[in-house]
């Protein structure tokens, strides 16, 4: 396993569709590895293979504080979403950065896992809002096109919420 370089937000690999995983070879193993190794080492909650310059449609994300119950999707696709949540969300190849977006408060969605079996998942609140945000990377999408308003800095973000709590 390896550390793998997040690219940052104006690196055109972004902005680019990524092409379907058709089988998982040892390289796509560990691809999905290193990703998961380069997401907790960032403490993200997602990471999309484009983020480390891999144009497949690959995508982690592990929403539990324990860090032990990584969900690898390849291929996936969104079947229904509703309701709506509007809350900070941030990236890993905008760090330091947030901004309220408003997604999806329940999602559904199918991918196959690393065995190449189908399955699907269902997901509120911040599972929902990693899934989409994810998926968006897919196809050379990032949350900065659905900020409402303008991109705040973390550190302002969270004396913010120190001075509301008080």
């Amino acid at each position: 396993m390896a550390l793998r370089t997040i690219r940052e937000y104006g690196d055109d690999v972004l902005e680019r569709k990524c092409k379907e995983v058709k089988e998982v070879t040892p390289r796509i193993r560990e691809l999905v590895e290193d990703m998961l190794e380069t997401m907790y080492e960032a403490n993200g909650v997602g990471l999309a293979a484009p983020q480390v310059g891999i144009l497949k449609r690959i995508v982690v994300i592990d929403v539990s504080a324990e860090a032990d119950s990584p969900i690898v999707m390849i291929n996936p696709v969104i079947l229904e979403t509703d309701g709506e949540q509007t809350g900070y969300e941030g990236c890993l190849s905008i760090p330091g950065k947030s901004g309220i977006v408003t997604r999806p408060n329940h999602v559904k969605a199918k991918y196959f896992d690393l065995d190449m079996n189908e399955v699907e998942i269902e997901g509120e609140e911040l599972l929902a809002r990693a899934i989409c945000h994810e998926l968006d990377h897919l196809d050379g999408h990032m949350y900065v096109e659905k900020v409402e308003g303008e991109l705040v800095d973390n550190e302002e973000l969270m004396s913010e919420q120190e001075e509301d709590e008080n």
